[in-house]
């Protein structure tokens, strides 16, 4: 008997293995793939998520695997550029894009070292109830037998088709229609720190990664996935060619290393979190467009909401329904503005966006508090300041 199952090892459910291990609980990690293992990402870690890495004592681990710092960003659109960075959150402003066969094992091995048993290879195939309650998981070792593992809470961790979301019954609470497609590979000899360039319908992202490589991502709308995955390579260079001029001619003096990878299946939804001993986390309970990089960062500070809101309480009935609905009231509390302005730039009409950017030129703190709206160390409200309304007053 586990106090904790939790299925799914990548960016939320292995911290939120670790800290629940951290906490004295008997804790489960369950993994479908084995480690070291890649998957469709947007590789950026922003402030809030590289805050948590140092605050649980694995940021060195992934400084070590030879992920690149970046301090700069810019982004240039119609009639706009800006430099600048986002403000710090609890001291640390460098950010990382590491590769996920890098990250996602430094993740659970943090679990591992925390206490938790992580077991690879061991797809789930169920739920056991007792009565209306989840009480456990049917799997499939590597070996191919099945067997059973009861626990207080299961945490379903497993992505956009989670089981654990379908066996519950979870229904999506806020839902919108997909918005756009992307596909990316990676580039040997592009240096480059995270740029971001935009025109009507396309929207490119390069930022470096492991191994020397550079990470260039195309985003294309929704509409246009039909057309575009029929001939990835040719619709994706010409979108960088008329998109990002600067960045196609330092590509063109390197080479691609990988084949090309994407998605059209970018789902936008919250699902209810919970019910009787279960809990949704990560991509499990809520997706949005990855145009805005979120997805990593987003998973690490559910982690730490949801452990941090069941604290000693796994045990008391009343205390952890008290603690699984704070738990949810958070996710809307701090996701919703960042979920609609995921929304916002994944439509790609950059028009009324950019007519307010062109207005920070000049103005660097501004410029660094419009990129901090991004990666979350700056709040909405917070950017639409007095410095700001003055600034749009004179212009």
């Amino acid at each position: 008997m586990y106090d904790i199952i939790v299925i799914g090892a990548r960016c939320a459910g292995s911290p939120a293995a670790m800290l629940f291990a951290r906490r004295g609980y008997r804790t489960l990690l369950l993994e479908k793939a084995r480690f070291p293992k890649d998957t469709l990402s947007s590789h950026y870690i922003h402030q809030p998520g590289v805050a948590l890495l140092g605050r649980w004592g694995l940021l060195d681990r992934l400084r070590a695997a030879g992920c690149p710092p970046i301090d700069r960003e810019s982004y240039r659109g119609p009639g706009v550029r800006l430099d600048g960075f986002s403000l710090p959150v609890d001291g640390y402003r460098t950010t990382y894009a590491p590769r996920r066969f890098v990250l996602d094992p430094i993740l659970a091995g943090g679990a591992v070292a925390a206490g938790a048993e992580f077991r690879e290879s061991c797809a789930v195939t169920g739920l056991i109830h007792d009565g209306d309650r989840v009480a456990g998981v049917r799997y499939t070792t590597p070996g191919g037998t099945e067997t059973t593992e009861r626990a207080r809470l299961v945490v379903g961790a497993d992505g956009m088709r989670s089981l654990v979301a379908r066996t519950t019954g979870a229904r999506n609470v806020v839902e919108h229609p997909r918005m756009s497609c992307v596909y990316y590979s990676y580039w040997a000899g592009v240096p480059s720190g995270f740029e971001i360039h935009e025109r009507p319908g396309r929207w490119i992202v390069a930022v470096p990664t492991n191994d020397g490589l550079t990470l260039v991502m195309a985003y294309f709308p929704q509409a246009e996935f039909a057309r575009v995955r029929t001939a990835v390579e040719a619709h994706w260079l010409e979108a960088v060619r008329t998109t990002a001029p600067e960045l196609f001619a330092r590509m063109a003096a390197g080479e691609r290393a990988e084949q090309f990878y994407g998605t059209g299946h970018q789902e936008n939804y919250f699902r209810r979190a919970y019910g009787p001993g279960w809990v949704l986390l990560g991509d499990a309970v809520h997706h949005k467009d990855s145009i805005t990089a979120r997805g990593i960062t987003d998973a690490f500070l559910q982690a730490q909401s949801l452990t941090d809101h069941v604290g000693d309480r796994l045990h008391d009935g009343p205390a952890l329904e008290e603690a699984l609905k704070g738990y949810q009231d958070d996710l809307d509390d701090t996701f919703s503005d960042i979920y609609q302005g995921a929304l916002n730039v994944a439509e790609l009409k950059p028009e009324g966006r950019t007519a307010m950017l062109r207005h920070l030129t000049g103005h660097q703190e501004l410029t660094d508090r419009y990129f901090s709206t991004v990666s979350g160390a700056c709040s909405i409200d917070d950017f639409y300041n007095a410095e700001l309304l003055a600034v749009l007053d004179r212009n």
